[in-house]
């Protein structure tokens, strides 16, 4: 089983960034010209009960709110994703991606089913974009991201600055309709892939990079 777990992908690129950014932008511009759309695409629990829209699961990644969660989405997607892509390899990186992203919806699925939101609309990109900062923080760990193109944070710092921020705005409930929680699943499973999959510990590496060159 182990051994299933982390056969590798053959490494090959093919620019699969670019084209989960054309299929958000297509599924967006879709949603966009039939508003009525995005209940078949976003992930509601009450239809995935009631009508058997498990297929939700995966779409919901791909459907989003407004111009500005897209675009926000597809700049962190491009600008993580082409790095992490080159570093993985194309198969792996949309494996990665897919799988982090179908799994984060699932968690949520159940969070809302237990805490009562049958009628929560979940949608976009975010918790398959939080898991790539995650692992761009992990293949690029001395990097530095200019926060509102001013600030410098090392990716390390940054992802921890997030995963502080979610949880408080999820206790707090601070901006609702985000989806803290999926935001903070996509976090774990990118974490639980590179020690699962890959065999790599992100703790160790942010350790031993905070004592290396900055």
């Amino acid at each position: 089983m182990s051994n299933i777990l982390r056969r590798p992908f053959q490494y090959t690129y093919k620019n699969y960034t670019l084209m989960l950014i054309m299929v958000n932008v297509f599924v967006f511009f879709l949603t966009t010209v039939n508003r009525n759309i995005v209940i078949y695409l976003a992930m509601v629990p009450g239809l995935v009960i009631e009508e058997g829209f498990v297929w939700q699961f995966f779409t919901y990644m791909f459907a989003h709110a407004n111009f500005s969660h897209i675009l926000f989405n597809m700049i962190g997607l491009f600008f993580f994703g082409t790095q992490i892509e080159r570093r993985m390899g194309s198969r792996e990186f949309l494996f990665f991606y897919l799988l982090t992203g179908t799994i984060a919806g699932i968690f949520s699925f159940f969070v809302y089913l237990f805490t009562g939101g049958y009628t929560v609309i979940l949608l976009g990109a975010s918790g398959a974009v939080f898991a790539v900062l995650f692992a761009f923080a992990v293949f690029f760990p001395h990097a530095r991201i200019f926060v509102f193109g001013i600030l410098p944070v090392r990716a390390p710092v940054l992802v921890v600055a997030y995963t502080a921020i979610e949880v408080f705005s999820q206790i707090s409930q601070v901006q609702t309709g985000v989806a803290h929680l999926t935001h903070l699943a996509g976090f774990a499973l990118a974490y639980l892939y590179f020690v699962v999959r890959l065999r790599v510990d992100p703790i160790d590496i942010w350790k031993r990079s905070g004592r290396g060159p900055s």
